[in-house]
């Protein structure tokens, strides 16, 4: 049995997609970009871009009752490999220990053009 999680403190899907699915213990979230869900802007610049990416699939986590501390997989899309070093930094202040398992690659283009996407999966 699959649930569709969903909140506004994350932003809305573009697409015929969900924000995240629960199935049988585990919330897939869908790729997350650095759209503010409050005011529907995106920050300048890799690091405020990389902050709220994270603090986007913080919120949707929460909303499906698990957190980031029990991510166990997650891909991660850069338009710059560059931008690795300072995404990874940022990374790291939400997974501190116990990282979950990770997939970086560089992309040619990300929706809205931003400079970075994050799906993860964790269980519940």
């Amino acid at each position: 049995m699959k649930k569709v999680i969903s909140t506004t403190n994350a932003p809305a899907a573009i697409g015929p997609y969900s924000q995240a699915i629960e199935a049988n213990g585990f919330v897939f979230a869908s790729g997350q970009i650095p759209v503010n869900p409050e005011t529907g802007e995106i920050p300048e610049g890799i690091e405020a871009q990389a902050e709220q990416v994270m603090k986007n699939v913080k919120n949707l986590l929460e909303a499906a009752g698990t957190s980031v501390d029990q991510v166990v997989k997650t891909s991660v899309f850069i338009k710059n490999m560059d931008d690795f070093a300072t995404i990874n930094g940022i990374y790291a202040k939400y997974f501190a220990k116990d990282c979950p398992a990770r997939s970086c690659v560089e992309v040619a283009r990300l929706p809205k053009d931003v400079l970075l996407e994050m799906e993860a999966i964790a269980v519940k």
